[in-house]
């Protein structure tokens, strides 16, 4: 498994860098460090509405002796003629106005009797109360974002605080997705004998995108090598990935085995269930990964070997899925020799997982509820029921 993760690994490049504007960098991992042009916040501000005042004019005041001062200004937020503030007297403040010289601390509106000429005080305010200090969040020149993070809402919503409209990304990994089959129907069509459903492109397509990748689909490509080639090579010179399923194991039609294993593309059995036959290289220059027809074992598989390695290309520091550690609710039984991915349930409150569904690399309806994958070593051929296991959370 190792040997053909990092062969997979090994055929993508990192994405070229552009520059997009804050609103398109959704989910895409960034290119460079992101620094501070300016402190956050950049100036004293208010915390609170009330009104800002010098804390020695307020001290001692409270409900049964309250100080009363009057009010010189108003200070909404936005105003940038600030006016000093002279000692006896306040300024009404909104939150997130700029707290004016000579001011020290804000009383809340709550703590007083909301004059707007002259203001009782109920209660004191010692120095620095309800102010936001400038830089107190972030300082000027800091770095606020590593090269790689991926840029989410709370991140995108910082590089706009500091004042970025644009951000340098890794560009999304363009996927070129292929299904062959000549028994493949398109949903929503009418089933003759001995045919079925397309289902692996659509879910491929989706896992490429879910993975920060653009997917292109390309459907129903038959069961004959010229036909694959002359759909295929069209679509090289704008993507950076070819993925394929089906057509990859020991049968007599095996079309993308035909017609790729000649022409750069090894083909393998890896120590993994599901997803024992597996092919990577290159055709015409252009990294080719193909996966086996199963939808579980393509599922898998893709999980496994290619959404690290897309994730990697796209700049991500963390390109891997979190991993967690359950107790199992049942006993397992596992091949040895290979790693088997089950499908599971696993349930955060109580820190159990059970697998879903049996080992069949075609039951999809079980895939479907999971919402993890339970990792059983290679040389591991049985667990008993508690036993702690690795699982991988798909959602």
């Amino acid at each position: 498994m190792a040997e053909h993760r990092a062969t997979v690994a090994g055929l993508l490049g990192r994405t070229p860098a552009v520059r997009l504007p804050l609103a398109d960098c959704l989910g895409l991992a960034l290119a460079e460090d992101l620094t501070a042009p300016i402190p956050l916040p950049s100036f004293d501000n208010s915390a609170m509405d009330g009104y800002a005042v010098r804390s020695v004019d307020v001290a001692g005041a409270s409900q049964d002796r309250p100080v009363e001062l009057p009010v010189a200004e108003d200070v909404p937020a936005g105003r940038t003629d600030l006016v000093p503030l002279q000692p006896g007297t306040a300024h009404r403040i909104m939150t997130g106005a700029p707290v004016p010289p000579g001011a020290d601390a804000v009383v809340p509106v709550e703590h007083t009797d909301a004059g707007t000429e002259r203001v009782r005080f109920l209660s004191a305010a010692a120095p620095g109360r309800n102010v936001r200090k400038a830089g107190e969040d972030v300082t000027e020149g800091a770095t606020v974002l590593a090269a790689g993070t991926e840029l989410g809402p709370a991140q995108l919503g910082l590089a706009a605080a500091v004042g970025r409209a644009e951000l340098a990304v890794h560009r999304r990994p363009r996927v070129l997705v292929l299904s062959t089959g000549s028994e493949l129907v398109e949903p929503g069509a009418r089933l003759q004998p001995g045919q079925i459903y397309e289902s692996n492109g659509i879910m491929l397509a989706a896992a490429v995108r879910e993975a920060g990748g653009e997917a292109e689909l390309l459907r129903f490509v038959p069961d004959d090598v010229a036909e694959f080639r002359a759909a295929l090579s069209p679509r090289l010179s704008t993507v950076d990935l070819v993925l394929t399923s089906g057509g990859v194991s020991a049968g007599a039609y095996e079309v993308v085995k035909d017609a790729l294993a000649e022409h750069g593309v090894r083909f393998t059995k890896v120590a993994v269930q599901p997803g024992m036959p597996q092919g990577a290289g290159r055709y015409l220059g252009v990294p080719v990964v193909t996966l086996p027809g199963n939808p579980v074992s393509s599922h898998v598989s893709f999980e496994v070997f290619v959404r690290p390695a897309l994730r990697a290309a796209a700049g991500h520091a963390q390109p891997h899925r979190p991993r967690l550690s359950a107790e199992l609710a049942e006993a397992v039984r596992s091949p040895r020799g290979r790693r088997q991915y089950l499908r599971g349930d696993h349930d955060p409150a109580t820190g159990r997982v059970r697998p879903v569904g049996g080992p069949g690399s075609h039951l999809l309806g079980s895939l479907a509820v999971a919402n993890c994958l339970i990792e059983i070593p290679e040389q591991v051929t049985e667990l008993p029921q508690g036993s702690t296991v690795g699982v991988v959370p798909l959602r």
